[in-house]
């Protein structure tokens, strides 16, 4: 056994090298070849290259497919990126999107504020809802408008439907109004077609009662509401809702004005009936012939 793996070791060596030289030979000759600058030496070329290029796709398959591999990678790399670069706008998008929608529910409570049809002799200031109070046993809300913007109290405010309450606490630059559903809330009102008047009084429920009516016969549920002006506190006519019944069939007034988004308020100005400070504007001078009815207390002592 040893003497056979002796003579193998014999015979591969040399077998090795000269497959090694041959091998060397080829590549000398193909460098020499392609090296040299002859005619017929590219005419041979370019047949050796006819012959033999077209014969080796299949030895270029795994390179192409390789390459294709990596250009994949790469596309799928970019891809992914552009992925990410979508979504990130499409959340900015979505951020847009809301901050539109607020702008949008803004410009419509400023719309409907515009629509409110007034008399053409009062005036007005509009004012941002900065907060609600929200209590159940004290319902009103903060404007940003005060005495630096002549803001008096008893004022009515208005949102883009209906009257919302009155102005009660005015500071330097915020003002409180005291909604028509506070239990401190008491308006006097007329109830259309039938003329009736009656008291619009709070019970810190979403619809105020309807008190002291004349002939509640004469009163439906769908009748219209409105401010009578009485008491000079409100002007005449600004819609307050409609007349609704209760389960307990007491009369409710179901409020115009859409409680639930107050974010501008209508302060109307309107100065209410003049008070009287001379009493004689209203008890006129007492006239000569007029004290002879006035008995003198002296002259009745000494009779």
């Amino acid at each position: 056994m040893a003497k056979d793996r002796s003579q193998h070791e014999d015979y591969s060596g040399p077998l090795k090298r000269l497959l090694l030289g041959v091998v060397l030979l080829c590549l000398i000759g193909t460098f020499l070849v392609w090296r040299i600058d002859s005619p017929r030496v590219e005419r041979f070329r370019a047949q050796v290259t006819d012959k033999v290029v077209p014969s080796m796709d299949w030895a270029m398959v795994p390179v192409t497919a390789t390459i294709n591999l990596l250009r994949d990678f790469q596309s799928y790399q970019r891809l992914s990126e552009q992925n990410q670069e979508l979504r990130s706008e499409l959340r900015r998008m979505r951020a847009w999107k809301e901050a539109a929608l607020q702008l949008e529910q803004e410009n419509a409570r400023l719309l409907d504020l515009n629509n409110v049809r007034l008399d053409p002799r009062l005036t007005y200031i509009t004012g941002v809802v900065m907060a609600d109070s929200g209590s159940p046993f004290r319902q009103s809300v903060l404007l940003n408008v005060g005495a630096r913007d002549g803001i008096v109290d008893g004022w009515a405010a208005m949102d883009g439907i209906g009257l919302v309450g009155r102005i009660s606490g005015v500071g330097q630059n915020t003002a409180r109004v005291i909604l028509l559903t506070d239990a401190a809330s008491a308006i006097p009102a007329t109830i259309q077609p039938s003329g009736q008047n009656a008291l619009i009084a709070g019970d810190n429920s979403a619809a105020p009662v309807l008190d002291f009516l004349e002939n509640r016969e004469l009163v439906r549920p769908g009748d219209r509401v409105i401010t009578s002006g009485d008491g000079g506190v409100f002007p005449a006519g600004l819609l307050i809702g409609q007349v609704a019944a209760d389960p307990a069939g007491r009369l409710r007034v179901r409020l115009s004005a859409d409680y639930e988004r107050l974010e501008f308020l209508r302060v109307l100005r309107h100065q209410g009936t003049n008070p009287v400070t001379d009493p004689g504007g209203v008890v006129g001078p007492m006239r000569p012939s007029d004290t002879a009815l006035v008995p003198e207390s002296g002259g009745g002592a000494d009779g």
